[in-house]
């Protein structure tokens, strides 16, 4: 095995290429108990393959027979780590977690994949961890202080170390002790020789939900994970709930003080696939209502309705059936891009938007065109798309963003460029309009993306939903940041040697 040395520990400080402007949520997570006999891998498995949206750069899971754990963690996309006929003799067992992600700078390697597994004196413990601790640098640092060796720089050890270090004397103690200190956005599930338990943030940021086959659990984050392995949707697992299945059947404990949820808006947006059912609200009718609500605030004259695939077509679809211009597929997506393509020159990258995005000449000839996406972040990718739409011969194009201006980053789990490369928070509206070369631009307003979800507005006083990334108003401390712009440094940190090639 070859072995290289590696940079010191990384969190948030995510490398992507300058002409990126995709928002990506970093981890999809599948748990199952009580499979049929060695199934438990397969069931998983399937699972994470709807959840493959949620990441594309890795994959891991861990099953258990015996009390006896075998895991695999790879880099690539579940079906190519774990499509072998033979997985059930390589991954044995009715218990398994598996784990989906996209990775961070510095993180791409073996030993960041989960799920996480340690040994502890009362047998190991697998967990997989969808989210971001906004703690981690302070927990870290305090750990490799009183001794803790890090083997990674995933801030989802850190939670596998509060495990081991808690002196209570049952695992789901240590479970909820751990829990107790750490803070941000997480949907967790763990296994341990005897247990699935499953645990959401406080405020519900992240989603969890719980299902049944046949007599087996299963926790997922999303509804389409439970589709396709064929699964009954059982409930959402609830903020701050940790969840607790063995052979006796499931508990319910509600270990902290009760707090208002407030989910994530963008699993809405962006994140969750059009046909989950997050939070008991269809992802698809939400999307189609931020398309009517545009319609209804934004609208214009125009012959077509043209979404950005794949994420801006149910809103697309609610702006044509609101507005009552025809909608057509006016962009073309190529879904047989590998994900190690590289367009090596600069003119390569610049023509890139063509290799994944290709206009329809036919239906963009000679037509005032309302282009819809779900977001705009940095603006690189729409003003490449306003371009090959009106060299298809578009006499006019309106862009429309089915949500609000993205003015503030993220720090609970989604990859998002830090406020000085977010276009709405540096420049105005006018500004940005003339740099997407757009006839006209608009956003959908924060009270019509709250009206889409069911809501007469946003109640200020008490949000009802995660939406930071909008309104700057963060759910929780952001104890990390805090100390870094005070100017205090984190005590020295472990250097990450030895990385598997």
């Amino acid at each position: 095995m070859r072995h290289q040395i590696a940079d010191p520990v990384v969190h948030r400080e995510h490398w992507r290429e300058p002409e990126d402007d995709q928002l990506r949520l970093e981890c999809g997570v599948c748990g199952v108990w009580g499979a049929e006999e060695d199934e438990g891998s397969a069931v998983v498995a399937l699972g994470l393959h709807a959840l493959q949206h949620r990441g594309q750069e890795a994959c891991g899971i861990a099953s258990i027979k015996n009390e006896r754990f075998y895991t695999e963690r790879h880099q690539g996309l579940v079906g190519e780590a774990f499509g072998g006929a033979d997985l059930m003799k390589r991954m044995p067992g009715r218990a398994a977690v598996g784990h989906t992600r996209y990775s961070t700078a510095g993180g791409s390697f073996l030993r960041n994949i989960q799920p996480m597994f340690a040994d502890l004196d009362q047998g190991g413990i697998a967990i997989a961890h969808n989210g971001n601790l906004t703690n981690f640098k302070f927990l870290h640092s305090q750990l490799v202080g009183e001794g803790a060796i890090f083997q990674s720089t995933s801030d989802s050890e850190v939670i596998l170390h509060l495990i081991a270090r808690s002196r209570k004397a049952k695992i789901v103690d240590r479970f909820i002790d751990a829990l107790a200190r750490i803070e941000g956005g997480y949907a967790l599930v763990a296994q341990t020789r005897h247990k699935m338990i499953g645990a959401r943030d406080p405020l519900g940021i992240r989603p969890l939900v719980l299902g049944q086959i046949g007599e087996a659990w299963v926790l997922a984050s999303e509804t389409c994970a439970l589709d396709m392995i064929g699964a009954t949707f059982v409930r959402d697992v609830e903020h701050g709930e940790v969840v607790v299945i063995d052979e006796n059947g499931l508990e319910s404990i509600k270990p902290f003080p009760a707090r208002a949820a407030r989910p994530c808006l963008f699993e809405y947006v962006y994140f969750s696939r059009p046909d989950s059912v997050v939070n008991g609200r269809s992802v698809y009718e939400v999307r189609k209502e931020m398309g009517r609500g545009l319609a209804r605030e934004l609208g214009v004259e125009a012959d077509i309705v043209v979404p950005v695939p794949d994420s801006g077509v149910p809103a697309a679809l609610g702006y044509a059936q609101e507005s009552g211009i025809p909608y057509e597929m006016g962009i073309i997506r190529s879904h047989y891009l590998g994900r190690t393509f590289i367009q090596p020159s600069q003119g390569a990258r610049q023509k890139g938007v063509r290799m994944k995005h290709s206009p329809n000449r036919s239906a963009l000839a000679g037509k005032r065109v309302v282009l819809i996406d779900d977001s705009i972040v940095r603006g690189t990718t729409s003003v490449k798309l306003v371009r090959a739409v009106r060299a298809a011969g578009a006499t006019e194009v309106h862009l429309r963003s089915a949500s609000p201006q993205i003015l503030y980053p993220d720090f609970y789990g989604i990859d998002m460029p830090e406020r000085a490369q977010l276009l709405a928070a540096n420049k105005t509206l006018d500004e940005m309009r003339e740099l997407l070369e757009v006839d006209s631009l608009g956003f959908l307003s924060i009270d019509g993306l709250y009206r889409a979800m069911g809501e007469t507005g946003r109640d200020n006083a008490n949000p009802q939903f995660t939406d930071h990334y909008f309104t700057g108003d963060y759910p929780t401390r952001l104890l990390d940041r805090e100390i870094e712009e005070g100017g205090r440094e984190f005590g020295a940190r472990q250097l990450s040697l030895l990385v598997s090639a």
